[in-house]
């Protein structure tokens, strides 16, 4: 079985062209003399050219690239961050000004070492972003904070415009794919977004192809609505190296398209699901009117 996992060959569906167009190339080229990280980058996102090049949309990882946990299914480094950077709040907000960026995510290593977990700068990186680029929506992606009541208040004290935390994986398999959230904490950490802000919407997702059943997935949809979350995401788990998770199977384009249909009879008011779907794919269509409309206030 193990030999056969090994050897386990992704279908065509899971081929893509890369597009390194000269737009694209520029950009990267500007992220490393900002210093700042994508997780477009880190966590080698199939979209990245789609998102950057297409779409102007794009994920910065804030809080430095090193982090405190050590995920099964993540490729980001592992280990004892650096001191704090102040200024990267305003290097990303240029960023997203000089990218002409119609949504920026914002997300960032988990930082335990923090009492606030990063909430702080998290907050001061969508009020930046907001001064320089007022037609941006901004959406934040954190770790959970270890479930942190005063730090949840202090990242949402900034009115995001989504608010996005993964459960990654079904319940059963939670221990073994994440190295120190729980499941039921992240569904906690949605819930209370969404009493400190009802009219925010909240999202999260999750990989296939860990060993998880179709049931299993129902199952988390049903948790997902339940602590009142908007919008959910479904994409293919592909093993970033060697050292982390095998893939158990790939799913057919045909079975995202039942999860699609399944998630939006639950209540959703989004899905995207599909072999490729990453987190924040198509994240600049998730925005409700309200934020919009708020954009366009004097």
């Amino acid at each position: 079985m193990a030999n056969q996992q090994e050897h386990l060959r992704k279908p065509d569906w899971l081929k893509i062209k890369l597009n390194t167009n000269k737009e694209y190339t520029g950009l990267k080229k500007m992220m490393r003399e900002q210093n700042l990280h994508t997780v477009c980058e880190e966590a080698r996102c199939p979209n990245i050219h789609e998102c950057w090049a297409v779409r102007k949309t794009a994920t910065f990882m804030i809080l430095g690239d090193i982090c405190t946990r050590a995920c099964r299914f993540c490729a980001v480094k592992t280990g004892l961050p650096t001191e704090l950077d102040w200024q990267e709040p305003e290097r990303v907000a240029d960023s997203v000004a000089v990218m002409g960026l119609r949504h920026a995510v914002i997300t960032a290593v988990a930082r335990d070492d923090l009492k606030d977990g990063g909430a702080a700068v998290f907050a001061e990186t969508v009020r930046a972003v907001r001064r320089k680029s007022p037609f941006c929506t901004i959406e934040v992606l954190p770790s959970d904070m270890k479930g942190d009541d005063e730090s949840i208040m202090t990242l949402m004290e900034a009115k995001p415009d989504i608010f996005n935390h993964n459960i990654e994986t079904v319940r059963r398999l939670t221990k073994r794919v994440r190295a120190v959230a729980t499941y039921d904490r992240s569904l906690q950490l949605l819930k209370r977004v969404k009493e400190l802000s009802p009219a925010t919407p909240t999202k999260s997702s999750i990989m296939v192809g860990l060993g998880e059943t179709k049931e299993e997935i129902i199952e988390a949809m049903d948790d997902l609505r339940a602590h009142d979350v908007d919008i959910m995401t479904i994409g293919q788990y592909l093993q970033p190296t060697k050292k982390h998770l095998k893939v158990e199977r790939y799913y057919h384009p045909d079975e995202f398209a039942e999860l699609k249909e399944i998630a939006l009879s639950k209540g959703f008011s989004h899905c995207e699901a599909g072999p490729l779907v990453r987190s924040s794919y198509h994240a600049d269509e998730q925005v409700n009117a309200a934020a919009k409309e708020r954009q366009l206030q004097p």
